[in-house]
C-alpha cells in the first residue's frame, strides 16, 4: 500500500470519529411518543405545526370546539399529542391522534372553568424529533342553566313541589294540564317535557322561540300520579333537570273499619264514641281525605273533619252511615256501621286439646268453646292462661305456682315447650277469661289434662299364636310353639324384659303366675319399632292352661297405655283317659267311615 492510499485511510478514520452518534430507535409502537426519559440526538423537525382552528388570545370557548391543525414543511408526521394547561408547568393529555385527518373535537365542558393554553406536539419519524406549537391563553366559560321557576297551573290541591305536597287536579280525560317554566343561561336553547300523562308527551319547547311552557292535553287524561321531568338545554350542550310531582284524582274515597266504643262489637254504655273517622278513611293512591260526613239512622248528614263523633243510644242496634270526602271534592260511597249495646256475659262450654304425651315436638294446640247469645264473644279481649300441676287439682297450677296467659290469640293457643319427655305424668291446667263484644267478662274454673308417656309398648294381637292349642301332655307330645311380635308406637332404642308366664286355667285367687322364660331384648332391638319373639312351652299335664307374654313386668319403662303389656294364650293338655277328651280335632279316617255306614243304617231303618 502506497503512501497516498493511507493518509486517504487515515483522513475517512478522523472524519468519522467527528460525527454524531445517530440517534435511538423510536418506541416499539409507531404513533407512540417516546418516554421522557428518553435523549434523542437529532436534527430538528423540518416540519411546522399551528392551530388552524384553535382558540384566540382571550377568547370565550364553551361547549364543543373542533380543534384543527395546518401541517407545513418536510417530514412525517407520525401521531399528534394535544395537551391543557392553566399554568405552563403542568400539562393534561387531552387527546393523542395517530393518522390524518388531524382533527379533534376538545369538549370545553369537561374541564373547569378557567383560563388555559392548548399545546400540540407533533413527532416527526424522520428527524426523531418534535414540532411543537400552543394557543394563546384562552377563557373556558360554560354556564349550566339555572332552572328559576317550574310550575303547573291552578292545582285542586297541593302545589307539586315534593311527593308530601303533590299537585291534585279533578279534571276530565279530554282536559289539560299547563305547565310554565323558566331559566337562566347565557345561551339558552330549548326544553323538554316528559312523564306527563299519557298517551304521549308535548313537543319541545325551542329552538327556534321559546314559549315557556305547554297546555297540555292528551286527550286520555286517565286517574293516577306522575312526575314531570323538564330538561332545560342550552347551545353549548349543557342541561339542567327539575321535577314536579302531579296526580288526577277523580274517585271518591272510602271509609274503613272505624272503632266503636272500646272497640267491642258490643257496647256496655248507651254512650257510644265512634273514634278513628278520618284515620280509618283512604284515598288509596288518589289527593286524601278532607273530611267525613255521617248520618245516624234518617237523620241528616253532618260533616266534621274531627277524628270521633259521640253519640247516646238506647239498647238495641243502631245503624250509623258513614262517607268520605278527598281533598279535590270526590264523594266516597257510603258506609254503614252497627252501634250494638248489650249487658250479658258469655258461657263457657268445652275444651279441645291436642294429645299431650312426652312425645310430641313443638307446640300444643289449645281451643276453647264458648258462646254469647247477645253479643257474641270478643276473641280480641278473651284469653287462655295454663300452668303445670302435679296432680290436676285445685284452682291454681301448683308446679308453674301461676297461670301463664297464651298469648292474644284469643280463645285458641298453643303451649310450646323445648321438651316435652320432663313433663310425664303431670297435669296441664287451663282456664279461659271470656269478654263478649260488650264488655261483660267471666272467667271458668280450672281443667286439667294429664300429659302420658309418648312410648308405647304392646303385643300384635293378629301376629302373637301357638301352633296348637290342644296337646296330649308330656315332654315327648305337649310342647307347644309361641311365636309373638313386640312392637312400639315409635323407635325405641333402650333395652327391654319380656317373659312367658303360665297358670292353670281353672285356679284360685291365690294361684300365682309362674315365669316360664324370661328374655332381655338388648338395646336397640325396637329401633325399627317391631320384634318377633319365639317361644317354647311344654303342656305338662291334662287340662287347660293359660300362657301370659309380659312387657316390662317392673313397670321401669313409663308408657303411655300400660294396660296393654299382657297379652293371654290359652292351650289344652288332653288325654285319651279322660271321657269327652281328644287328642285332636282332625278325626281319624277309620272313625269318618264308621260313622258314615251307622248313618246309612239308621236311615234304612227310619225307611222301613
Amino acid at each position: 500500500m502506497g503512501r497516498g492510499t493511507l493518509a486517504v485511510w487515515l483522513c475517512a478514520i478522523m472524519l468519522c470519529a467527528l460525527v454524531p452518534l445517530s440517534a435511538p430507535a423510536p418506541n416499539a409502537e409507531k404513533n407512540a411518543f417516546p418516554s421522557e426519559s428518553v435523549v434523542f440526538s437529532s436534527s430538528p423537525s423540518g416540519l411546522s405545526i399551528a392551530f388552524s382552528n384553535g382558540p384566540t388570545l382571550d377568547d370565550d370557548v364553551k361547549g364543543s370546539k373542533a380543534l384543527s391543525f395546518s401541517i407545513s414543511g418536510n417530514g412525517t408526521l407520525d401521531s399528534l399529542l394535544i395537551e391543557l394547561s392553566s399554568d405552563e408547568s403542568t400539562w393534561t393529555e387531552v387527546a393523542n391522534l395517530s393518522s390524518s385527518p388531524w382533527i379533534y373535537p376538545f369538549d370545553s365542558t369537561a374541564h373547569t372553568n378557567d383560563t388555559y393554553k392548548l399545546r400540540a406536539s407533533g413527532w416527526d419519524s424522520d428527524s426523531e424529533s418534535f414540532a411543537v406549537t400552543t394557543t394563546d391563553w384562552f377563557n373556558i366559560v360554560n354556564q349550566v342553566p339555572v332552572i328559576t321557576a317550574f310550575t303547573v297551573l291552578n292545582p285542586d290541591a297541593g302545589t307539586g313541589t315534593s311527593l308530601a305536597d303533590r299537585a291534585w287536579f279533578n279534571i276530565g280525560t279530554g282536559e289539560a294540564l299547563s305547565f310554565r317554566w323558566g331559566a337562566s343561561d347565557d345561551d339558552l336553547k330549548e326544553a323538554t317535557l316528559t312523564n306527563v300523562p299519557g298517551p304521549g308527551a308535548p313537543a319541545k319547547d325551542g329552538p327556534t322561540s321559546l314559549a315557556y311552557g305547554w297546555d297540555w292535553s292528551s286527550g286520555s287524561m286517565s286517574e293516577g300520579t306522575w312526575s314531570p321531568r323538564l330538561t332545560v338545554y342550552d347551545r353549548s350542550g349543557l342541561s339542567a333537570t327539575t321535577t314536579m310531582f302531579v296526580g288526577i284524582d277523580r274517585t271518591g274515597p272510602t271509609v274503613g273499619t272505624v272503632t266503636v266504643g272500646d272497640g267491642s262489637a258490643w257496647q256496655q254504655s248507651t254512650t257510644v264514641t265512634v273514634s278513628g273517622l278520618n284515620t280509618a278513611a283512604t284515598d288509596g293512591q288518589g289527593s286524601g281525605v278532607a273530611s267525613v260526613q255521617y248520618a245516624l239512622g234518617t237523620n241528616a248528614w253532618t260533616s266534621t273533619t274531627a277524628d270521633s263523633v259521640t253519640f247516646t243510644l238506647d239498647e238495641g242496634v243502631h245503624d250509623l252511615t258513614l262517607r268520605a270526602v278527598d281533598r279535590v271534592g270526590n264523594i266516597g260511597a257510603n258506609t254503614t256501621v252497627q252501634l250494638r249495646v248489650d249487658e250479658t256475659a258469655p258461657v263457657g262450654l268445652s275444651w279441645s286439646v291436642d294429645e299431650l304425651t312426652t312425645s310430641r315436638i313443638g307446640a300444643a294446640g289449645i281451643v276453647f268453646h264458648a258462646e254469647d247469645t247477645e253479643s257474641g264473644i270478643d276473641n280480641g279481649s278473651s284469653y287462655l292462661q295454663y300452668g303445670f300441676d302435679s296432680n290436676g287439682v285445685g284452682q291454681t297450677p301448683d308446679l308453674s305456682g301461676r297461670w301463664l296467659n297464651m298469648g292474644v290469640n284469643g280463645l285458641s293457643g298453643q303451649v310450646g315447650l323445648s321438651s316435652w319427655a320432663t313433663k310425664s305424668r303431670q297435669h296441664l291446667m287451663l282456664r279461659a277469661v271470656l269478654v263478649d263484644q260488650a264488655g261483660n267478662s267471666f272467667t271458668t274454673d280450672a281443667s286439667s289434662f294429664q300429659i302420658l308417656p309418648g312410648l308405647d309398648l304392646y303385643w300384635n294381637i293378629s301376629e302373637t299364636n301357638v301352633d296348637r292349642i290342644i296337646v296330649r301332655p308330656g315332654e315327648q307330645t305337649g310342647n307347644v310353639t309361641v311365636t309373638s311380635v313386640l312392637e312400639s308406637n315409635q323407635d325405641y332404642g333402650g333395652s327391654v324384659i319380656v317373659r312367658l308366664e303360665t297358670a292353670p286355667a281353672d285356679r284360685t285367687a291365690s294361684v300365682d303366675w309362674t315365669v316360664m322364660e324370661t328374655r332381655n331384648l338388648p338395646a336397640g332391638t325396637l329401633s325399627n319399632s317391631s320384634e318377633t319373639i319365639v317361644w317354647q312351652y311344654t303342656v305338662p299335664r291334662a287340662g287347660q292352661f293359660d300362657l301370659r307374654l309380659v312387657i316390662d313386668f317392673a313397670n321401669v319403662i313409663d308408657e303411655y297405655d300400660e294396660g296393654n303389656n299382657n297379652n293371654y294364650l290359652v292351650v289344652t293338655g288332653a288325654s285319651l283317659d279322660d271321657p269327652g277328651l281328644v287328642p285332636s280335632f282332625a278325626p281319624s279316617l277309620l272313625l269318618v267311615l264308621l260313622v258314615g255306614f251307622g248313618l246309612s243304617l239308621l236311615q234304612r231303618k227310619t225307611r222301613d
